[in-house]
């Protein structure tokens, strides 16, 4: 049986086409990522534009990007319609943005790695001039590693 390019997927299907498990797609639709319909007899069925959401999200996460900055970035795109090629290049530009701070961040913990990843720790001889006194410990970025860049300080989202 051939599909026509409008039919809906079930869960399974996504799954295979997707690379998630079925038990992540139904995850991140509770988590308002992508959306689905009910049959008569309750069973989700997805568009076929699902896929290219959960191929999104997993570069995203791939990336380093949490949860919450995927579904503010899924947020930008159309609810009502599958989104075109114009409505990926608004969201693609504003990514940009961020993956050149994560970038930047990266490199600047690249760069230090030699000396001091800014945990705070004063076990290398380079703390003593860049935390004295362990002043990292009540300073705005405790608790830890408060002189890292910030990117690079969000706490990971929580295991699944």
């Amino acid at each position: 049986m051939e599909r026509s390019k409008h039919d809906q997927l079930t869960v399974g299907e996504v799954a295979q086409r997707s690379g998630f498990a079925a038990s992540a797609v139904r995850y991140y639709e509770a988590q308002g990522l992508i959306a689905s319909t009910r049959t008569s007899g309750g069973q989700r069925r997805f568009e076929r534009s699902v896929l290219r959401r959960l191929a999104f999200v997993r570069a995203a996460s791939n990336v380093g990007l949490s949860l919450e900055e995927v579904r503010e970035e899924l947020s930008r795109l159309p609810r009502n319609r599958t989104p075109t090629k114009a409505d990926w290049n608004r969201i693609s530009r504003h990514w940009h943005g961020l993956l050149e701070e994560r970038i930047k961040a990266l490199e600047k913990l690249r760069d230090g790695l030699d000396s001091c990843i800014g945990c705070g720790c004063l076990s290398l001889q380079r703390c003593a001039f860049s935390n004295p006194d362990d002043r990292a410990a009540n300073g705005p970025g405790a608790p830890g590693a408060a002189f890292l860049p910030r990117l690079l300080r969000e706490p990971l989202d929580p295991p699944r």
